[in-house]
């Protein structure tokens, strides 16, 4: 298992796993704004945000990209953020 994560493949399929997640939201967000009939950003977007944007973040750390690391680390706050808000308006 050990030589899998740490090969060029497993850090490929990180990086893609990152991706699909982190783009998959626009669909999220589409269909959801669709159904409304307005602009809507459901939770399930900011779950996909973050998780997508941490795999994407572990991937720009391993492949030494300061740039592509930073906006990936800024994005997380937001997204997290927006979780807590969101969270905090949902009846529990």
């Amino acid at each position: 298992m050990k030589d899998w994560f740490i090969s060029p493949a497993g850090w490929y399929a990180i990086g893609f796993a990152g991706q699909i997640l982190f783009g998959s939201r626009f669909f999220v967000q589409w269909i959801a704004s669709e159904r409304r009939g307005r602009v809507v950003f459901p939770g399930l977007f900011w779950y996909l945000s973050l998780v997508g944007g941490v795999a994407l973040l572990i991937y720009a750390i391993h492949r030494k990209d300061p740039v592509f690391a930073i906006g990936q680390g800024a994005g997380l706050l937001i997204y997290a953020r927006n979780l807590m808000l969101l969270r905090r308006e949902t009846p529990t």
